[in-house]
């Protein structure tokens, strides 16, 4: 099903990984091996988790990527209502995979081997470009080859296409090009902490590193700080605003993040005119459902499973 003549609402530009995922009552230390109680084997990658969680809120979502996919990959985005027409199955590469370490607070600890993702470059972006130049928002993550995502963003900024950037995984050598693509630069605490050089433990350190980031040209910055919420900073406006958490009792926080940019990308796409730290509000609110349950994309949000009022 080619998307060229109806526009998508929201279109990733990213990656899909295997998520091979071990909850254990806490994370190992150097050289230490210990008894975990529960392994399961699941799919992530970034790009695709902010994918799917768009598509689980009701956005029409298209995924560009790459990878070694079992053919369960693919139909696991059909599954969720994802086009699947600009992602490649690649065999010159393995696939992308996450070791991941659940500790029984729910924190984690992840390595990522990018494998085929890192193959994504422009020849399958000028096969996406229709799609991309009439997608309401455009999304991409650092689990691709950098200057695919940047080159991306600035197809989708030609085409006057919404765009969100999340720096992660953080690389302190940044093309500063990124700040100038990004309508919306959106990362959490550790990773602003390697942008900028400066500690980013709260509500008033988020603040000054998105000012920071600010000024270094993009349209708006969310800094995520985990159960303290977020902080929005906008170019239009000196002082920034919080927007505090709705306490939840964490069993799994694996991708709470994607879904924040997922649930993000949709209120973009279908409410345009929503001010910017309401739906970041609202996008707290979708992540903070998904940290309630194990696994990563499993644990996300169906719009049915959500209070009306969110929409």
């Amino acid at each position: 099903m080619i998307m060229t003549e109806e526009a998508l609402d929201v279109i990733v530009v990213g990656s899909c990984m295997t998520d091979l995922v071990s909850q254990a009552p806490r994370l190992p230390k150097a050289g230490e091996t210990i008894h975990g109680h529960k392994f399961f084997i699941g799919f992530g990658g970034k790009g695709a988790n902010q994918c799917i969680q768009a598509a689980r809120l009701g956005a029409k979502t298209a995924m560009v990527g790459k990878d070694f996919f079992g053919d369960n990959y693919i139909q696991n985005f059909k599954d969720n209502g994802v086009h699947t027409d600009f992602v490649g199955q690649s065999s010159g590469s393995a696939t992308g995979a996450a070791s991941i370490i659940v500790n029984s607070a729910g924190e984690n600890a992840i390595v990522i081997v990018a494998g085929a993702n890192m193959l994504l470059g422009s020849e399958e972006l000028q096969k996406a470009l229709p799609a991309i130049s009439h997608a309401k928002v455009l999304v991409c993550q650092l689990e691709i080859s950098p200057q695919t995502s940047l080159q991306a963003l600035r197809l989708a900024q030609k085409n006057g296409v919404k765009t969100i950037f999340n720096p992660a995984p953080a690389i302190p050598d940044l093309d500063p090009d990124f700040y100038r693509v990004s309508d919306v630069f959106c990362c959490n605490e550790s990773e602003a902490e390697l942008l900028v050089g400066s500690p980013v433990a709260n509500v008033e350190e988020a603040n000054q590193a998105g000012q920071e980031l600010l000024k270094r040209g993009c349209g708006s910055v969310i800094i995520t700080l985990g159960s303290q919420g977020c902080v929005v900073v906008k170019t239009q406006e000196s002082i920034s605003k919080h927007v505090p958490p709705t306490p939840v009792m964490a069993v799994d926080t694996t991708g709470a993040g994607d879904s924040f940019i997922g649930a993000l990308a949709f209120y973009m796409a279908h409410y345009p005119t929503m001010i910017l730290e309401e739906m970041a509000h609202r996008a707290n609110q979708v992540a903070g459902r998904s940290v309630q349950a194990a696994g990563t994309q499993t644990s996300y949000p169906f719009r049915d499973d959500l209070s009306a009022e969110l929409f």
